[in-house]
């Protein structure tokens, strides 16, 4: 199965970032791709302010949209995130929807790990006052192959993708919009270990570039294979990175170097959590 991680510039007006990533959508699946992972936050990256006015509830105006496109096309598409409504809530939630080739929703997983980071004069970020922490492991089955859904900052938290391979994960989406300060120095390095630890497929779908309040995001979109080899790697600017997901390999290196098999899950089921 041929990926693609599309890599945009999502700015404040819902209809044109809806437009660019259609279409971006279109050109990977024109390319050959038949799932395709869009970034996090796909339908607004702006002031908080803002997001009373876009955000949606699922189905609804926006995942429709993507629905239908999955349909069209006969792909199956992650939807990156966009802002869930929540009924009678002043927060959201941040949400990842996949569709399957039919455009029918298959899966649905809230944000579980919220940005609340402050690094003076370079990262001013508290997700939770306006974005509220799903509470489930989501896995969905592909044409017989798991994969897990995770969002952005939910990299930083390794047992959420052993869990995930607990389940049977052998993709992992990771739409993102990662800051450029950590960015450069934590976004590969942080794909290539889960992938590596979990022997596992990462297709890491980031925004790229600045936004009016001068936030820049690092892009920089890639897909990992389960030895930790990077595949493809998108440039600078909106695109896509595309790569073969080859499961016979990935059967090849999990029995060759059975990692999670030998594992000892019984030295550790009584450790405390602290």
């Amino acid at each position: 199965m041929k990926a693609a991680v599309v890599q945009v510039q999502i700015g404040e007006d819902l209809e044109e970032n809806i437009a660019t990533c259609l279409d971006l959508v279109r050109q990977a699946a024109g390319a050959g791709a038949e799932l395709i992972v869009l970034p996090e936050a796909i339908d607004y990256w702006g002031d908080k302010a803002g997001v009373p006015s876009i955000k949606s509830d699922i189905p609804g105006p926006v995942s429709d949209r993507f629905a239908q496109t999955a349909r069209e096309l006969g792909i199956w598409l992650l939807a990156g995130s966009i802002h869930e409504n929540i009924p009678g809530g002043d927060r959201t939630y941040n949400t990842s929807v996949l569709f399957n080739r039919s455009g029918e929703e298959v899966a649905r997983y809230r944000k579980l790990h919220l940005y609340d980071v402050q690094i003076p004069g370079r990262v001013d970020a508290l997700e939770s006052a306006t974005i509220a922490p799903g509470d489930e492991v989501v896995t969905a089955d592909i044409e017989g192959r798991t994969a897990g859904l995770t969002i952005c900052y939910d990299i930083r938290f390794p047992e959420l993708y052993r869990e995930l391979a607990d389940r049977g994960a052998e993709i992992v989406f990771l739409p993102a919009a990662f800051m450029l300060y950590t960015g450069k120095d934590h976004w590969e390095p942080l794909i290539r270990a889960r992938a590596i630890e979990n022997q596992c497929y990462m297709l890491a779908s980031g925004q790229q570039g600045i936004n009016k309040d001068g936030k820049a995001t690092w892009g920089r979109s890639m897909i990992v294979d389960p030895w930790g080899t990077v595949l493809a790697t998108a440039p600078d600017g909106n695109g896509f990175a595309m790569a073969e997901l080859d499961f016979d390999r990935l059967d090849r290196i999990r029995r060759e170097l059975p990692s999670l098999a030998n594992r000892r899950k019984e030295v550790f089921e009584h450790v405390p959590v602290r």
